[in-house]
């Protein structure tokens, strides 16, 4: 079940809204909380059921961590063994799930051995629980943090517009809201912002992204073997794609959360109108990065340590980047890449050199699509074929003519993906993102009618979805 399917909007959420609110009403509010969490588990359990027994022992297990921990504070030796056993634990189960095969793969190439493969399926939503879980855990040992209950730090863990794709929520953040008096009441100002998101949300996903996936994939699919003008559209379709599949799925998982009257933390920030690569990391999954910053760059470099140090943190950050979003090889040489970007911006930031912005933005946006073929690809074969299709300007040299009337054919064969891409490009480039659109006190009638004609178009579209790309991270 995806947000983004006539049975969840239709039947889950209408379901879950409603009883969670005539409890709130007549039973009080742990019985809610309570539904909260039952809807959130079978809304996970509905991706696989097999991995609810994974999700329900990883809350357990590490909810009695993050007690003995509370208990422990003082106890230097004790504290480090539990935090460590919650560290190992929760990347034990991330490696095993997401890593062992690429690990044995690259053992079986090095050293020459047959080690046979394991029949494993990635967890749903494994890579953002765990780091969820995980930076609770780290806090909770340097003694930052309020306590919760057990059925609190469910509802932190399996709140299910977050679950599975994010953003990121810190213990804390959640904590305050879900103990307040507002998340007991029926809010119409929250709802109405929470639907405007949702429908803003859900025609990125099925007007824009789903139809430029499906351009590119085609492309990809026969391992880039093409020419530059097919090689180039389909780069700037998955460019422009992963942003409205992603941004999408996070605007209605903000609306979906407005509904319940929890504030999600933004996640993006119009990451294609950044002026170099730190910028852009700011503002693309920027809770993620946040995460990434907090808890492995803060941890190597401090202000003032200089340039090196500066550039070593970078790097190692950007490579478990890289490693976090798949176990393989080309996604850590895009790790390496955007390390390199963002440690030749954050030099010239501590330089105080400044390009011209539209220089600098260009240069940008430019290495985005370049890198993008690390990411999309699925390896190195398939990316360095897009990146020959991409850069053989041979045939422009032997026949101008022959490789101009190739141009005109693409256009001809791809209007409508052509039109896409324009589209995708004049949003993200000029026009305000979601929260700009909807940052008034109270929605406007014109946010409304804004807002129902996506969300009526995005209906007769609905019956072809496919999954969020991020579910396979």
């Amino acid at each position: 079940m995806i947000f983004s399917s006539y049975t969840f909007i239709f039947i889950f959420l209408p379901i879950v809204f409603t009883v969670y609110f005539l409890a709130q009403r007549f039973a009080g509010d742990k019985p809610a909380k309570i539904w909260l969490v039952a809807a959130s588990l079978y809304f996970y359990a509905h991706g696989n059921i097999l991995f609810l027994p994974l999700l329900a022992g990883t809350l357990v297990f590490n909810y009695a961590v993050i007690k003995l921990l509370r208990k422990n504070r003082e106890k230097r030796v004790v504290a480090v063994l539990l935090t460590a056993l919650a560290v190992l634990e929760n990347l034990g189960l991330l490696f095993y799930f997401k890593y062992m095969n690429f690990f044995i793969t690259n053992v079986n190439y090095v050293f020459g051995t047959n080690y046979i493969l394991y029949n494993i399926v990635l967890p749903i939503g494994i890579s953002f629980y765990t780091f969820q879980i995980l930076a609770h855990v780290i806090d909770t040992y340097r003694g930052e943090g309020s306590d919760s209950t057990f059925l609190e730090f469910s509802v932190f863990v399996t709140f299910f517009p977050q679950l599975i794709v994010g953003p990121i929520v810190r213990h804390d953040y959640m904590m305050e809201q879900i103990r307040s008096e507002k998340i007991r009441r029926i809010d119409t100002a929250n709802i109405m912002r929470g639907i405007m998101y949702f429908s803003v949300g859900c025609a990125k996903k099925i007007l824009i992204a789903d139809p430029l996936i499906t351009h590119a994939q085609t492309f990809y699919n026969v391992m880039g073997n093409g020419n530059f003008f097919e090689a180039w559209g389909a780069v700037f379709a998955y460019t422009f794609a992963y942003y409205f599949d992603f941004s999408g799925y996070i605007d209605m998982a903000l609306g979906l959360g407005m509904f319940f009257n929890i504030r999600l933390p933004e996640n993006f920030n119009s990451p294609y109108k950044a002026r170099n690569f730190a910028d852009f990391w700011r503002r693309w999954n920027i809770t993620v990065s946040n995460f990434f910053y907090d808890y492995i760059f803060r941890r190597i470099f401090r202000f003032g340590d200089g340039v090196p140090k500066l550039v070593l943190a970078t790097m190692i950050t950007f490579i478990v980047s890289g490693l976090w979003h798949g176990a393989s090889w080309h996604f850590v040489f895009w790790g390496v890449a955007n390390g390199i970007l963002v440690s030749l911006a954050n030099i010239m930031t501590l330089k105080r050199r400044k390009l011209p912005f539209p220089l600098a933005w260009a240069l940008t946006f430019f290495f985005v699509l370049v890198t993008r073929v690390l990411f999309d690809a699925n390896g190195m074969t398939q990316a360095f074929n897009v990146y020959r299709s991409m850069f053989d300007i041979r045939p422009a040299l032997s026949g101008f003519r022959v490789f101009l009337n190739s141009g005109l054919m693409y256009i001809s064969q791809n209007l409508y993906e052509i039109f896409l891409i324009i589209a995708g490009a004049c949003i993200c480039f000029f026009a305000p993102n979601t929260r700009e659109m909807f940052s008034e006190s109270r929605p406007r009638w014109y946010h409304a009618v804004f807002a129902g004609a996506l969300f009526t178009m995005s209906l007769f579209f609905m019956g072809r979805v496919s999954n969020f790309l991020y579910f396979q991270f």
